[in-house]
């Protein structure tokens, strides 16, 4: 099969298209013909050498969607072959198949194409876990949130649960989008101090939730504009992991929580009841017919053979939602 490689960390231009031994399915897992994929931060990072694959997936992509190809050994018959699914994976969707646990599973809703389900899985089970299992965020709490890919899905995620998400964004591109998926407000990073806009937001009494994968640039403003009994929930280290000065006393003045999570490293038995949460609670809404409508967000397409050219895109920051890799 056809898969994304690199043979030495660094840029975009070390990555190409080689053929590689076809995935097969072991105990448990489903095998899928994939039909696309999708670019996450965690593959530009792994790309560099900053971010150690689990074992096995060397071959980058996070997410996948296609048809059900196969069936290793004790499968359920949950699904059968010719199934439109879409996949969380700790690697490998960057290829024309990949194998997976068959719970790290979801069906593409009817009026879904390959190309739309292959940007929901990491992004929007990202956001849900960061928002339930980890924030268990309330009705009415403000959320503030970076628009990001992870961040389109928060946005609306948020809304589905009455929270108020207010969003941060370089650019006023990004902004606008943000408001049209239901951000109370934005604020623009590279022009004004974010924490302090969105104080006045809350009206001086601070933000309920902060979800940041930024890191350390950005430890004092979110200190500054956490609420007291406030959650800073750490996803990402994008700024860095080093910090300096009263942090803990600080924090501790707010009676505030701060929690880290990711996604790739969990257990499998954990990602399972991740995906079924999510396909029971927020998977119907992405039907047309449901009110509130969920929508993935997406950037733009490529062929795999033009990865170099997309993870460019993503690295320069130039992607508004996600960038989906289509496989023949």
């Amino acid at each position: 099969m056809l898969a994304v490689y690199f043979d030495q960390p660094g840029g975009p231009e070390n990555l190409y298209v080689k053929e590689v031994i076809r995935a097969h399915p072991g105990k448990g897992e489903v095998l899928i013909k994939v039909s696309a994929s999708a670019l996450n931060r965690a593959d530009l990072l792994q790309r560099r050498g900053m971010y150690p694959s689990p074992k096995g997936s060397d071959i980058l992509g996070l997410e996948a969607a296609g048809l059900v190809a196969g069936f290793g050994p004790g499968c359920k018959s949950q699904w059968k072959l010719g199934d439109a699914v879409m996949a969380l994976l700790s690697g490998g969707g960057q290829a024309e198949y990949v194998t997976v646990p068959e719970g790290h599973l979801m069906p593409i809703p009817n009026d879904m194409t390959f190309i739309q389900a292959a940007a929901i899985p990491e992004a929007w089970l990202t956001a849900f876990q960061l928002l339930h299992f980890v924030g268990k965020v309330q009705s009415g709490q403000t959320v503030l949130i970076g628009a990001s890919g992870v961040g389109t899905a928060t946005i609306q995620l948020a809304r589905l649960a009455e929270a108020i998400p207010i969003v941060t964004a370089g650019t006023q591109e990004k902004l606008h989008l943000a408001a049209k998926l239901g951000a109370a407000a934005g604020f623009n990073y590279k022009e004004e101090d974010f924490s302090e806009r969105a104080l006045e937001f809350a009206n001086g009494s601070g933000v309920d939730v902060i979800l940041d994968c930024i890191g350390g640039s950005y430890c004092e403003k979110n200190l500054n504009c956490l609420s007291t009994d406030g959650q800073w929930i750490v996803c990402g280290l994008l700024g860095g992991g080093e910090v300096r000065g009263d942090l803990l006393a600080r924090l501790l003045s707010k009676r505030g929580s701060l929690l880290t999570s990711l996604l790739r490293s969990r257990e499998k038995e954990y990602k399972e009841q991740l995906l079924k949460a999510f396909t029971e609670k927020a998977l119907p809404h992405f039907s047309q017919d449901r009110s509130p409508h969920l929508q993935p967000i997406i950037d733009s397409v490529y062929p795999l053979h033009r990865i170099v050219e997309a993870h460019r895109i993503m690295e320069e920051n130039k992607n508004v939602g996600k960038v989906i890799i289509e496989i023949p």
